[in-house]
């Protein structure tokens, strides 16, 4: 709780700094009458990290992505009724079908033709496997995944993780109650990891991002995330910002990966930034 109440501090502090100076200010955030501008076609559906829910974890993110002009979503996916402050936790097919009810409520709501896609960690697993999974490949522009355990991950740490995301008091009742049946899909050889693998994960027409970094300590080998397929741009936060130190949670707040993300969603209109030191953990 505490690293997640540092982080969120220093990317309010630093968010101003890290976003363009000519950043439009037309988009939303849950906001169901946002409508997409020609610059920013298709709205943005954030999915958040295992244990997290839609105000945490990529908020900051999303509010940073609101401020390019872009209308952005985001919904707690994956929560078991009795515990609505911990998503995730369910059955990635489960939660799957609650994210493709969602991108059809925002495509409905904005009448775009599409939606980009950007999720970090069990989010980032998520944005590959709705778009090969729920017959909206169609339906989808981009996807940005950070962090993703796309072939599953050798630690045994995903309870871990729910706490360091989630609410800890919440999280440890959840587990109690139910258990983890996503962090059993998401290990190596995880039923959904087989799923997302069995054949190409990259569908025709959908342009494909994964970031992570060098020194993410829970998806490891952090090589795991990449999908290396045509059509895919993989990419080290560490190619752009080498001295960048930062780990799995963090990279849901460090300004490169905002930036990195904000390129990936607009490559035709790339900026060069300047890097900054994201946190470890």
């Amino acid at each position: 709780m505490r690293l997640r109440i540092v982080l969120a501090a220093a990317a309010l502090l630093t968010a101003a700094f890290a976003a363009p100076a000519t950043a439009a200010t037309s988009g939303g955030v849950n906001d169901p009458a946002c409508r997409p501008s020609s610059a920013h076609p298709r709205p943005v559906v954030f999915l958040h990290g295992l244990g997290a829910t839609s105000y945490e974890d990529l908020n900051y993110l999303q509010e940073h992505v609101a401020a390019q002009g872009y209308c952005t979503f985001s919904r707690t996916y994956g929560a078991y009724p009795q515990f609505p402050l911990v998503g995730g936790l369910r059955p990635i097919a489960d939660s799957a079908t609650e994210i493709k009810q969602f991108v059809g409520e925002v495509l409905a709501e904005t009448g775009a033709a599409q939606v980009d896609l950007v999720g970090h960690s069990e989010g980032g697993f998520q944005t590959l496997y709705v778009t090969k999974t729920q017959g909206i490949a169609d339906r989808i522009g981009s996807v940005v995944a950070i962090a993703p355990p796309t072939h599953g991950t050798t630690f045994a740490g995903l309870t871990k993780l729910a706490y360091l995301l989630g609410a800890r008091d919440e999280v440890g009742a959840a587990l109690t109650a139910f258990g983890c049946p996503a962090c059993d899909n998401l290990i190596t050889g995880g039923s959904a990891v087989q799923t997302l693998t069995n054949g190409p994960i990259a569908q025709p027409g959908v342009r494909y991002t994964v970031l992570t970094s060098r020194s993410d300590e829970l998806v490891t080998p952090t090589e795991t995330s990449f999908v290396r397929e045509p059509g895919v741009t993989n990419e080290y936060v560490q190619d752009t910002c080498p001295f960048d130190p930062v780990g799995h949670i963090g990279e849901a707040y460090d300004l490169n990966v905002w930036n990195l993300v904000t390129n990936a969603l607009d490559p035709a209109h790339a900026t060069k930034f300047l890097c900054t030191a994201g946190s470890p953990g």
